[in-house]
């Protein structure tokens, strides 16, 4: 803190002091100078603070564009691209090829291996139910 003078030099400042200032105000002007210096202090924490919160906030914005950076050249993504774009090709010449041999696709047949529903349970569909008979009087 005091690296600027040596303890000789506070020594003869002080002395200096109490000659001009005089005994009787010199420990309000020891006073004073103490609240300038806390002020001073304060000062440069918030400064230091205020600096390292911008380099902070800087190195967020540059993680951010990495992040970002990396999810538009995701080469997993690029490849499950791909992936989807030639599944999707071989099921559409599957189908041109079942519809150019003259069969029929049925997509609601009963598949096999197809799991069925377990007892207590109902398969849903999209079917309309059956009309129920309206009752009425019994027929002799």
């Amino acid at each position: 803190m005091f690296d600027l003078f040596s303890w000789s030099h506070i020594v003869i400042l002080l002395v200096v002091a109490l000659v001009v200032v005089g005994p009787k105000d010199l420990p309000r002007l020891m006073h004073m100078a103490g609240k300038w210096a806390g002020k001073a202090r304060a000062m440069a924490n918030e400064f230091r603070k205020s600096f390292d919160e911008m380099a902070r906030q800087a190195e967020l914005d540059e993680l951010r564009k990495e992040i970002e950076d990396l999810k538009k050249n995701n080469p997993v993504s690029d490849m499950m691209g791909a992936m989807n774009d030639a599944t999707a090709s071989i099921n559409n010449s599957v189908t041109e090829g079942i519809d150019g041999a003259g069969i029929s696709a049925d997509v609601t047949a009963p598949v096999e291996g197809a799991i069925e529903p377990r007892s207590g349970e109902f398969e849903v569909t999209d079917t309309a139910a059956a009309p129920v008979p309206p009752a009425g009087p019994a027929a002799p």
